[in-house]
């Protein structure tokens, strides 16, 4: 049924998503701003650049590159010694990849990227990683998905993808793919999702590629 298999990365694969939201209210506080849960929930599945417009829509006077640099030092450490990857994700992506082409699809930028899937020990699974730096509209817009799709030279309508974010979905789901969301931090809507599963075990067999 499907030609490909494509997964997003943090929140999906790996549990970073809950060392980006800890170490970002460190961040923040450090400059003053305590009371952030909400905005940096808004962040989760965004990319870089759009992230710095939404911080600095809430916070105008804010050092965005200080927050930056001691965001990302933070998060850098706590990923050293605390980066799990989800329930499955291992067996489900070096299980699925000798029956289905394999890409990653991340908002990450591409360094960041690699070094959390080699940390993971899932690169050799992939046959490409479509990362922020590849693309020019990044999710929610279907442009990562379609490159992938591209770039592996299958049907985008015969193209499975697991997502946790909305953005994610929606761009997969905008791709004209069949998306399988796995919330993490943040409930699914549905709205973007073919099938909201509790973890990427349920989902794989919900779309009959897992037994």
């Amino acid at each position: 049924m499907f030609d490909a298999v494509f997964f997003d990365l943090d929140g999906t694969l790996v549990d970073s998503e809950r060392l980006t939201v800890q170490t970002g209210a460190a961040a923040f506080a450090a400059q003053g701003h305590t009371d952030v849960e909400d905005l940096l929930h808004s962040l989760v599945g965004v990319d870089q650049i759009s992230s710095a417009a939404l911080i600095l829509q809430r916070f105008p006077g804010l050092d965005l590159e200080q927050l930056h640099e001691s965001w990302q030092s933070a998060f850098l450490a706590a990923q050293a010694v605390d980066l799990l990857l989800k329930p499955g994700a291992s067996d489900i992506v070096h299980g699925l990849r000798d029956r289905h082409a394999l890409a990653l699809v991340t908002s990450s930028r591409r360094e960041p990227a690699e070094a959390r899937l080699l940390q993971a020990g899932l690169r050799p699974a992939f046959h490409a990683v479509i990362t922020r730096d590849d693309v020019t509209a990044p999710k929610p817009h279907p442009e990562p998905y379609l490159l992938a799709a591209t770039r592996l030279g299958v049907d985008p309508a015969r193209c499975l993808v697991f997502e946790d974010s909305e953005p994610g979905a929606e761009a997969a789901f905008s791709a004209g793919m069949t998306v399988v969301q796995v919330p993490d931090i943040i409930p699914a809507s549905g709205r973007f999702a073919h099938h909201v599963a509790a973890s990427l075990t349920d989902g794989a067999r919900w779309a009959g590629i897992w037994t």
